[in-house]
């Protein structure tokens, strides 16, 4: 039994480590006819657990794609259900930060250097999250290593704090940080969001609701503060109703919460022009 727990644990890092930018990515291109030269990756939320490809990712693409928006899916590196079920975690084995951000940079580095061949404006690639995939959209402007940097950032009900006590999704932190790495007052410090805005964050289009059940909406209240103390542009817009993982669902929130979806093709569209 214990030489069947190893193995399965082996092929489960294994495969999760080597995957290309490309294998992490599903691309829905837009159509040649409406192409707006606009490119969006996006991160489906799943607590840095799972992800939710469906409302938050692959409904989210053909939205997109409906506007003439190239969208691509990412599938980046989660602490996976198997995590908590074979405790490999507990002794630093498995996906943890910066796996996570190591694969937004590659996404955005994947998207600039194709950019031609899918009729993408480079001034116009940014990054779309839900939940903890907002937190990871944050750090692809707030933590990113590379030249290859989103131009506006869209986090959708995010995850933003990990380290206040009072409004922190503790499932979120455990799993970007791993069973240990949790408790540490400083990893937690560094990947607080609202503590790291640079001078040259892009745009940001923000979306929470008052009534969600999953991640306090204190969350983007710290974030849009944050934002607005460090002169950054953007648009936060805060529903009362709608709940969480709504993502681009016609049958999920509610009719308030589902208007984002229009605010942010006006925002969009209208954004450095």
């Amino acid at each position: 039994m214990r030489r069947l727990r190893i193995i399965i644990l082996l092929t489960l890092i294994a495969g999760s480590q080597w995957l290309t930018a490309k294998d992490r990515l599903t691309a829905y291109p837009a159509d040649s006819a409406t192409n707006t030269g606009i490119a969006v990756i996006v991160c489906p939320g799943g607590s840095y657990c799972w992800h939710d490809m469906e409302y938050e990712g692959r409904q989210v693409a053909e939205w997109l794609n409906q506007n003439g928006i190239n969208a691509f899916v990412l599938r980046y590196r989660v602490a996976g259900i198997d995590a908590f079920c074979l405790g490999y975690r507990v002794i630093g084995l498995g996906n943890k930060y910066p796996n996570m951000l190591t694969d937004v940079e590659d996404a955005l580095r994947y998207v600039y250097q194709h950019a031609d061949s899918f009729g993408i404006d480079t001034t116009r690639i940014g990054v779309m999250g839900f939940s903890a995939g907002g937190h990871l959209t944050m750090m692809s402007a707030t933590h990113n290593r590379t030249c290859y940097r989103p131009t506006f950032v869209c986090p959708i009900y995010p995850v933003v704090t990990l380290s206040d006590k009072r409004y922190v999704h503790h499932r979120s932190r455990r799993g970007a940080l791993g069973v240990w790495r949790q408790w540490d007052t400083a990893m937690r410090d560094s990947l607080s969001i609202e503590k790291h805005i640079p001078a040259d964050c892009p745009p940001v289009f923000l979306v929470n609701c008052v009534d969600d059940p999953v991640v306090k909406y204190q969350n983007s209240e710290l974030l849009d503060s944050a934002l607005t103390a460090n002169h950054i542009p953007h648009k936060y817009i805060q529903y009362k109703t709608g709940g969480h993982g709504f993502g681009a669902s016609t049958v999920k929130g509610t009719e308030e919460s589902q208007q984002w979806k229009n605010e942010f093709l006006q925002w969009i569209l209208n954004l450095n022009q």
